[in-house]
């Protein structure tokens, strides 16, 4: 988060001073890694879904169906309330009409020096139907070959996630933000993010507090109270900004909420893969803002289909920073249109938040913990 802040400043600073000729490189750049992101994604699908449900055989029971289940409606749920949240709070912040006019205007845009075009093995519906089929029938089947050759594609595209694309994407910020300042366009931009970043820290408070109300009410617990349980995981995940790295801390919270210690072993490691409600929660914010700034249509039925396909495409977000939103990307792309600058500002504008995403991401799986506790603990 940091290096993306760092970026994000300097490419504003220097869209003003560095000659065009240094800036086409950069713009050269981003137009590379542009197509390298759209040839990643179905990949990225593929190794990380599939997988995933593969390996279903080996946990048993209807407690796993249950976690699942509330797993992904939490997060369908907390995306379609952040779309409610926004399309109502954001035209009060953001003015469509002149940001829809300067976003569009002719400019200057940034020439790459050459261009490269890198096609995607797959579209993204199509990578996500065959993880689907290919990911039943090795739990169905027992497919045990298939399965560790999926396995050891995982970690092909894992290795790369981690190697090349988050280590490149302050790089990509810079180029973006270059682009966004010399052409004059960045006052608009940043005031604009400025009214929808508040907003989204207040919706991502109500949310857990809606979460533990509940869970509280479920089990007939205090929410106030487990809620204040669970800040030590709060706070690990806003440091690593990962599910994963806060495991531990998830458990031993989740146990102080008076959680079996054999339910937090099953539902942290599960939950920090497939809960991803304030990750669907900021991702549908700011996409609705920028579809506001760029006057594009919006509506219910849209953004109902769009947050359905997030919570899937959300478990092809592994644990590390900024993943979630890489995966993301497709549907973005498939659903609502966006293009490459739109994505660029996505992913700008997610990793700037992204350890608070992870934080609402691993508290809220204390509450699902609770339930399941309450329900399955026998």
């Amino acid at each position: 988060m940091p290096r993306i802040i760092f970026a994000i400043i300097l490419g504003i600073i220097l869209g003003k001073m560095l000659p065009v000729s240094v800036m086409r490189i950069f713009a050269t750049f981003n137009g590379i890694f542009s197509q390298f992101i759209g040839f990643l994604v179905p990949l990225l699908i593929i190794g990380f879904v599939t997988p995933a449900i593969a390996g279903v055989e080996k946990q048993a029971g209807k407690i796993l169906v249950a976690t699942v289940a509330v797993s992904y409606l939490d997060s369908v749920l907390s995306g379609l309330m952040s779309y409610g949240v926004s399309a109502f709070a954001f035209p009060q912040v953001i003015d469509a009409n002149s940001t829809t006019a300067v976003l569009s205007r002719e400019v200057n845009e940034l020439k790459p020096y050459f261009p490269l075009t890198i096609k995607p093995p797959f579209e993204v519906m199509t990578s996500l139907v065959f993880s689907f089929m290919l990911g039943i029938c090795v739990a169905m089947f027992k497919l045990e070959n298939t399965k560790n050759l999926l396995n050891e594609f995982r970690i092909v595209i894992d290795k790369t996630l981690r190697g090349a694309m988050i280590p490149l994407l302050p790089i990509y910020i810079f180029g973006l933000f270059l682009d966004i300042s010399q052409s004059g366009r960045v006052s608009t931009v940043l005031g604009a993010f400025a009214g929808v970043i508040l907003i989204i820290f207040a919706m991502h408070v109500a949310l857990l507090f809606l979460q533990f109300c509940i869970a509280g009410s479920i089990a007939k617990k205090n929410p106030i109270r487990m809620l204040i349980n669970m800040m030590p995981s709060y706070f690990t995940a806003l440091g690593t900004a990962s599910s994963a790295a806060t495991i531990p801390i998830t458990m031993k919270s989740m146990e102080k909420n008076g959680v079996d210690e054999r339910i937090s072993g099953f539902v942290a490691p599960l939950c920090a893969t497939i809960h991803m409600s304030g990750s669907e929660m900021k991702i549908t914010a700011c996409a609705v803002a920028l579809m506001i700034m760029h006057g594009m249509p919006y509506n219910f039925s849209l953004f109902l289909g769009f947050c359905s396909l997030l919570g899937i495409f959300m478990i092809a977000g592994p644990g590390v920073p900024g993943g979630a939103i890489m995966a993301a990307l497709g549907v973005l792309s498939s659903v609502l249109g966006f293009n490459d600058e739109m994505q660029a500002l996505m992913i700008a504008l997610y990793i700037a938040m992204d350890s608070f995403g992870t934080a609402c991401n691993v508290t809220g799986d204390g509450a699902i913990a609770v339930i399941m506790d309450k329900f399955y603990r026998k």
